[in-house]
């Protein structure tokens, strides 16, 4: 009986002209599922990790059961390796534009052709930890039209990104839900560095609480680990994609 509950995850893959190689894309989609339904889209960077580590495939199953979220289909975009991950993550990462140029232009239009989305931007969402949450918020940032929710599990956040969230002009409303640990004094960064994640990531919050944005903001207790990002995957996505 529980299996009859569980959505599919499957591999698909996605040539990308901006990147100029092949993307690949994990898929899932709700037990559920229908072509006759319309469905919102939550597009997650670090795509293996959260159907790994953030189990976020269950906690859509046990929430889409219980009737505690809307329709969804989620799509995970994995990185290759930590140096691809950075290239195309980072702010100065040299892929990072035309990684962002990727999800508006080619994902986006891609999903929209293969399934019954909603087709609009308050319908597609935006998903990241770390690094991965940065690029979500720069490419949320950049196209809000396109992409009208994000979801930010303590971000790498510099003073590009806050310079970016300053000049973000309103026309748009965000919904942004952004959480962080409130041990992320000393984080272990993958190029061997050791970074305050805590103080810029409450510099952003009070930024964006000037801003005419949707806004939820909290601090868990804990560090820089999936540990912590896990269980609050499910809390995220009923605040995100309320019934």
């Amino acid at each position: 009986m529980m299996n009859s509950q569980r959505g599919t995850i499957n591999e698909h893959s996605l040539y990308s002209l901006s990147l100029n190689e092949e993307m690949k894309l994990l898929v899932y989609l709700p037990a559920s599922f229908s072509p006759l339904y319309k469905y919102s889209v939550l597009i997650a960077q670090d795509g293996k990790d959260y159907f790994q580590f953030g189990r976020i495939g269950r906690s859509a199953d046990e929430l889409l059961k219980n009737r505690q979220i809307e329709n969804l289909i989620i799509v995970g975009v994995p990185y290759q390796s930590v140096k691809d991950r950075r290239r195309k993550y980072h702010p100065a990462g040299e892929q990072h534009q035309a990684y962002i140029r990727f999800l508006a232009h080619e994902l986006v239009p891609y999903l929209d052709r293969e399934y019954p989305t909603l087709q609009m931007g308050m319908g597609r969402a935006l998903i990241g930890d770390s690094l991965a949450a940065t690029v979500s918020l720069m490419a949320a940032i950049e196209y809000p039209n396109i992409f009208g929710k994000v979801i930010l599990q303590s971000p790498y956040v510099n003073g590009s990104v806050l310079e970016a969230v300053r000049k973000y002009d309103d026309t748009c409303l965000l919904n942004i839900y952004h959480t962080v640990g409130s041990e992320e004094t000393e984080v272990k960064t993958t190029d061997d560095q050791t970074k305050d994640f805590l103080t810029p990531n409450r510099e952003l919050s009070k930024t964006f609480k000037e801003k005419n944005v949707e806004y939820h903001y909290s601090e868990f207790e804990g560090g820089h680990f999936w540990t912590h990002w896990q269980p609050d995957v499910k809390t995220a996505l009923k605040k995100i994609f309320p019934v």
